[in-house]
């Protein structure tokens, strides 16, 4: 399986803000939070938890830990499901095979996610695209 491919859409939030807005629109439909490429090595993993737990999405964050194996055993041991991790390091089939043992999911690259960096969710235009983006139904029609 590759990153995304069967599972719910990823979104790139920046703050906690964002994180709420995105579980508002999307009601019941499936998100996940992506960090941004490599945040662990600059937010750190219990920054980007405390980002999602802030906005109420703990539990459906995905961690970039970029070329850092110590990162991605980090989010693992702070009970994120999934991370990141870049798959030429000699750790990652060791750090994979962990990650399987707890339940999680070690992805050798990042799901497809819109960032929200590039969206105003503040417009009506910013909404109804990411409502397009996690398929929603009526998102052409959102205000």
């Amino acid at each position: 399986m590759t990153p995304g491919e069967g599972q719910p859409r990823a979104v790139i939030a920046h703050a906690a803000a964002e994180v709420a807005q995105v579980l508002a629109l999307a009601g019941e439909a499936p998100v996940r939070f992506l960090s941004a490429p490599g945040a662990a090595g600059y937010l750190g993993v219990a920054g980007f938890r405390a980002l999602l737990e802030a906005g109420g999405g703990w539990g459906r964050g995905v961690l970039d830990a970029g070329d850092a194996p110590g990162h991605a055993l980090a989010a693992l041991r702070a009970g994120f499901g999934e991370a990141v991790l870049d798959p030429a390091l000699p750790a990652f089939p060791a750090l994979e095979a962990a990650f399987a043992a707890a339940g999680a999911r070690l992805w050798p690259a990042a799901p497809p996610a819109l960032d929200l960096a590039r969206v105003d969710l503040g417009k009506p235009q910013g909404r109804r695209h990411l409502a397009r983006w996690l398929g929603l139904p009526g998102a052409e029609q959102m205000a």
